[in-house]
């Protein structure tokens, strides 16, 4: 296989087997209850609660840091290593286990709302220095993060979720597999609690996963969801002589036959009062008064944003709403020096390049909100602060910036539906 080529390799995948007789639903084995959302999406009491669900969930090994309240630093790579041996145990007693022979596996998600999203898991190969074109990334990252993943990974010597990439794939060879096995009787077909519907398939058959390989050898992908586990791969690769860790898991979607939604990640920053935040931004842009943050509201901002950019919406902890937009060219110009002028006008870029240095409210107390304009709304009343409403991206967006050899800021999209944790992982070992 060319060095520049993307590769997703066979794997022999690490699965639930051996269920309680309490994990058993008419007959069936009930896998939900395992099942956890990737490590990044949960907070630290959400965490502790999937951990609570059942005594094997996949987040008692994805998110060492709720294992233990209140742990003083020292005590935190006790965690990492408590992790890795808790999923060590489960496998030397059964609950998970390797399956027989290698294959690609075809996971299928289905949302409550209907949308459906398949793709493939596999082993995905680490392009080698210089040769990064077969897997771009669009969005910056932070190091904490990337050590933190790295951490874990390491000791558990596993990939414990799949990063999740899209690609242009026109419905080829790989598409046309992926399609093609969901006629026969999955392995796994679980609902879990948020009513999405999850079934995985094995691609075994030497002919087809040739057929696969070659169809994805000329194309490259973009990192969808999971910035900070690639990164973390890539250092693992860089840190270990391991030949395992040449590669990652991943999740494989084409974007020409399943679209992925694209939503926005929200700011909550506690304890901004909004009529200051609105004051500060007045010297630098135009803000409307637009009244209770209602969706009508919600609706008129994602309208804007259409037509100009960049648009972001204030809300205060009463629900009064605040758009702004017609930002002062020379004030990003100078915020944002070497960046583009489509760069520079990313609304993810202003809020942190210009608004949040202004209200000087510092970066590690802004807290993320995937999706749920609703939820960074109701976040700040309870903080007594501004919640920032951004508008999401579009797909094409997020790849025109790829194309330009870009980053986005950090967390500027939140594609989904995102793969789910527990359906099948990955061990060194």
């Amino acid at each position: 296989m060319p060095r520049h080529a993307l590769e997703l390799a066979p794997f022999r995948g690490l699965r639930y087997t051996n269920p309680d007789v309490d994990r058993f639903i008419d007959g069936d084995f009930d896998i939900s209850r395992l099942l956890a959302p990737p490590y990044d999406i949960p907070d630290a009491e959400e965490a502790r609660k999937l951990q609570r669900s059942d005594p094997h969930n996949a987040a008692r090994v994805t998110l060492p840091y709720a294992l233990v309240r209140q742990a003083p630093d020292s005590a935190v790579p006790h965690r990492y290593r408590a992790a890795a041996d808790l999923l060590h145990s489960w496998i030397d007693d059964g609950v998970l286990a390797l399956d027989g022979e290698p294959a690609l596996y075809v996971y299928e998600q289905v949302t409550a709302d209907g949308r459906r999203q398949r793709g493939l898991v596999g082993n995905l190969r680490l392009p080698e220095d210089g040769a990064g074109s077969a897997v771009r990334p669009h969005e910056a990252v932070a190091a904490p993060p990337v050590r933190d993943r790295f951490t874990l990974m390491g000791l558990a010597r596993a990939n414990l979720e799949p990063i999740f990439l899209v690609y242009r794939g026109g419905g080829g060879a790989a598409s046309t597999a992926t399609e093609a096995v969901t006629t026969e009787a999955p392995l796994v077909s679980t609902r879990t609690r948020d009513g999405s519907e999850h079934r995985l398939w094995a691609v075994t058959a030497p002919a087809e996963l040739r057929r696969i390989a070659a169809d994805l050898a000329d194309r490259s992908a973009l990192i969808a969801d999971g910035h900070h586990r690639y990164a973390a791969y890539r250092c693992l690769h860089s840190e270990y002589a391991d030949p395992g860790w040449a590669y990652g898991l991943a999740l494989l979607v084409d974007s020409d036959t399943h679209p992925p939604r694209l939503g926005a990640i929200h700011r909550v920053l506690p304890g901004l009062d909004t009529d200051t935040a609105v004051r500060a931004v007045r010297a630098v842009a135009s803000v409307e008064p637009l009244g209770a943050a209602s969706p009508d509201v919600l609706a008129t901002m994602a309208a804007r944003a259409g037509a100009e950019s960049p648009v972001l919406l204030l809300v205060s902890a009463e629900g009064n709403a605040h758009l702004v937009h017609g930002f002062d060219a020379g004030v990003l110009e100078r915020a944002m020096p070497g960046r583009s002028p489509a760069w520079r006008h990313l609304s993810t870029a202003v809020l942190h390049e210009v608004l949040v240095p202004l209200w000087e409210v510092p970066e590690e107390r802004v807290r993320m909100v995937h999706d749920d304009p609703a939820e960074a709304v109701a976040a700040a009343r309870d903080e007594k602060g501004t919640a920032v409403v951004v508008p999401a991206l579009g797909v094409d967006q997020v790849y025109a910036v790829a194309d330009r050899g870009e980053l986005t800021p950090r967390k500027s999209t939140s594609f989904g539906p995102k793969p789910r944790t527990g359906l099948v992982m990955r061990v060194l070992d």
